[in-house]
């Protein structure tokens, strides 16, 4: 799908507020109401927009720590990637998953209540997926800002 310059302002504004009214972006942008409508509904099946959620400030969730965790896999092993991606679909408390450069294959971001609740995540992750060689943890202490809001160009 080609986004003109009307979606990408409509993605920009959306991301600041998801649940704002289609007659005010429609102000926003110089659009009909019903055009933003056309709009927004075909950003959502053509799956530019993937998600609309809550972002929960996570100090007032009871027994939440987050965890970098960096994954080695053995040799390039695509299959591996593959099956882990799967895998990891199925479990809530991985939150993303960023396949990278550098010293690690994979970058994931994991919660679980307690240290030890992640170390038997880590565990079975590991049981699950043979191939992947080593984890090295990061723990989250605190986390000044955090953001899933992408910047969207206006030029075509």
């Amino acid at each position: 799908m080609q986004l003109d310059l009307f979606d990408r302002k409509i993605l920009d504004i959306m991301q600041h507020n998801c649940r704002l009214q289609t007659e005010r972006i429609a102000e926003q942008i110089g659009l009909s109401a019903s055009a933003v409508q056309r709009r927004i509904k075909k950003l959502r099946q053509e799956g530019v927009i993937q998600q609309e959620v809550a972002v929960i400030d996570p100090q007032y969730l009871i027994n939440h720590m987050s965890f970098l965790a960096g994954l080695e896999i053995e040799r390039d092993n695509y299959q591996t990637l593959s099956h882990f991606k799967i895998w990891a679909e199925q479990k809530e408390n991985i939150q993303q998953i960023y396949y990278v450069t550098g010293q690690f294959d994979l970058i994931v971001l994991v919660t679980a209540a307690t240290a030890l609740e992640y170390d038997a995540f880590i565990e079975k992750l590991m049981q699950e997926n043979p191939k992947i060689r080593r984890v090295t943890t990061h723990v989250v202490l605190d986390s000044p800002k955090r953001s899933f809001y992408t910047p969207v160009s206006e030029s075509e």
